[in-house]
C-alpha cells in the first residue's frame, strides 16, 4: 500500500472511530481530497484529524467534526443548502456531492476566491460561492432545506432561522466564543423550532459584516 493510500485509510478510520458512521457521508470524504484544502507548512497534516489554520485568521474544521455536522444534516440528493462560513471549501465541496445545490457565503473575498478555483478544479459546479455576510443569511435564495454554520454564535442567527424551511435542518455552534460551545441540531416544524443538543465543539466566532481583505 502507497504511503497516501494508508494515509487516507488512516483518516477514515479516525473519522468512523468518532461517530461518523453513515456511509454517504464516508463516500463524500473519501472522495474529496483534504490534501487540496490545506496549503503550505500544514500540508503534511492534511490527514490529521484536527482543526488547521487557513488564510486570513480562519481555520479548516477538525475533519471529523466536519462529517459529524454532516451527518446530522440527513441531507438528500433534492436538497438546497446554505453553509455560513465558506473557509477553505472543504466542507461546501462534501456537501456538494450530498445535495442539489450548494450556497455559501463568507466574508473574507480571498478565501471565496480561492475557494472557487478549487471547486472549479475539482469539477463541483452545484456550488455558488458569495462575498457577503453570513450572519444574514441570503434571503434571496430562501428558503433553504439545509443550513449548515461553521462559525460561533451566542444564539442561533434569527434572520437564518427565517430561511429555513418548514421540515428543514440547521446545524451550528452555538455559545461564547471563549468559552465551551455546543454543536446543536435546529428543525423546523410547523408549531416553531426544536433544538438538540449534540456535543461540544470549538469554531471561530461568526463576524458581522464584511472583512477587509
Amino acid at each position: 500500500m502507497t504511503d497516501a493510500a494508508e494515509r487516507k485509510m488512516r483518516f477514515l478510520y479516525a473519522i468512523r472511530s468518532k461517530g461518523v458512521t453513515d456511509a454517504r457521508v464516508l463516500t463524500a470524504m473519501e472522495r474529496i481530497d483534504r490534501g487540496e484544502f490545506v496549503r503550505g507548512l500544514f500540508a503534511e497534516r492534511a490527514y490529521d484529524d484536527t482543526p488547521l489554520p487557513i488564510a486570513c485568521g480562519q481555520t479548516i474544521s477538525q475533519p471529523s467534526v466536519v462529517g459529524l455536522m454532516t451527518q446530522s444534516l440527513d441531507l438528500t440528493p433534492r436538497d438546497k443548502v446554505l453553509e455560513i462560513g465558506t473557509g477553505s471549501g472543504y466542507q461546501a465541496a462534501i456537501l456538494s456531492l450530498l445535495a442539489r445545490r450548494v450556497y455559501t457565503i463568507d466574508r473574507h473575498r480571498r478565501l471565496v476566491r480561492e475557494a472557487e478555483e478549487l471547486f472549479a478544479r475539482l469539477g463541483l459546479t452545484n456550488i455558488t460561492a458569495i462575498v457577503g455576510d453570513g450572519s444574514r443569511g441570503l434571503p434571496e435564495q430562501a428558503p433553504f432545506d439545509r443550513i449548515i454554520v461553521t462559525a460561533a454564535a451566542e444564539d442561533p442567527p434569527g434572520p437564518l432561522l427565517a430561511q429555513l424551511r418548514i421540515g428543514g435542518i440547521m446545524v451550528l455552534p452555538v455559545g461564547q466564543s471563549d468559552a465551551v460551545q455546543s454543536l446543536i441540531k435546529v428543525t423546523r416544524t410547523e408549531a416553531g423550532y426544536d433544538y438538540e443538543e449534540l456535543r461540544a465543539v470549538r469554531f471561530v466566532p461568526l463576524v458581522e459584516g464584511l472583512a477587509e481583505d
